[in-house]
């Protein structure tokens, strides 16, 4: 369960508007790095960077490394986080509003050619338990919008994602693995079979942190501001947050809208 005090570092972070314009800008143009960033404002990039530890310190921002320069993206889980404590009683009515709300301020908004996007999530588990829940498809529907994970876990070996459907199931993501090193490393490739967007990338890197697991997913090669990029900016968030509660408290994260 997260606590007050696991909150604070995130209401803090929130409470100085020039965090929040941080926030802002990346997430319009994800993968910026710190002399993008203050460009935008008048303060030195001593300031900007300051600022930036703390964002970094509630876990709102991640950073990859780019040759000598570091990349910079929104992390949106802790905010999911803050959302399911108090809004998760709230209709799916005020939901679902509240979501088309947001793309259609979000349709005039300027992005990255190839935008990616980068999620860390701390669970307390183990690699290999985060490991199960990942592959297991008997975990897998109880956070990944109800989906059985299928694959052989073997390096080019197909991987799918199956809703019931009927009597039968039916394939809602199908991909080929790229990178697997159990329990530590997996990468396959990502198409959803509703659209005709090519596919993109996926890949999970699990890091023991003391009691801990540091899971970093990192989703890229959308190629601009497809369907599944905003599909996947959307679906992200609640399928950690999911993953993170089911692994910590062994319940389902239960939304609105099912």
């Amino acid at each position: 369960m997260t606590t007050d005090e696991n909150m604070d570092p995130i209401f803090k972070a929130l409470a100085d508007p020039s965090r929040r314009q941080i926030l802002d800008l990346l997430k319009a143009q994800p993968g910026l790095n710190v002399a993008d960033l203050t460009e935008h404002f008048s303060f030195s990039r001593f300031a900007v960077m300051k600022h930036l530890r703390v964002l970094e310190g509630a876990n709102l921002v991640v950073s990859r490394r780019e040759g000598r320069s570091r990349q910079l993206f929104l992390n949106a889980i802790p905010i999911q986080t803050v959302h399911d404590r108090w809004m998760s009683s709230f209709s799916a009515h005020w939901a679902s509003s509240l979501t088309q709300f947001k793309a259609q301020l979000e349709q005039g908004e300027s992005t990255m050619s190839t935008p990616d996007q980068v999620y860390v999530v701390y669970i307390r588990t183990t690699a290999e338990k985060l490991w199960q829940a990942l592959t297991e498809p008997e975990l897998t529907r109880q956070y990944f919008h109800g989906t059985d994970f299928q694959s052989q876990l073997t390096m080019g070996s197909t991987i799918e994602y199956r809703l019931p459907d009927g009597d039968s199931t039916r394939v809602a993501v199908s991909g080929e693995i790229f990178e697997i090193e159990p329990p530590r490393r997996l990468g396959y490739t990502f198409r959803f079979m509703s659209n005709d967007d090519p596919h993109t990338r996926v890949r999970y890197a699990i890091d023991p942190v003391g009691e801990m697991v540091k899971l970093t997913v990192t989703h890229e090669g959308f190629g601009g501001e497809t369907t599944t990029y905003r599909d996947t900016l959307e679906g992200w968030p609640p399928i950690l947050s999911g993953l993170k509660t089911l692994l910590e408290t062994g319940q389902p994260l239960v939304f609105p809208d099912e």
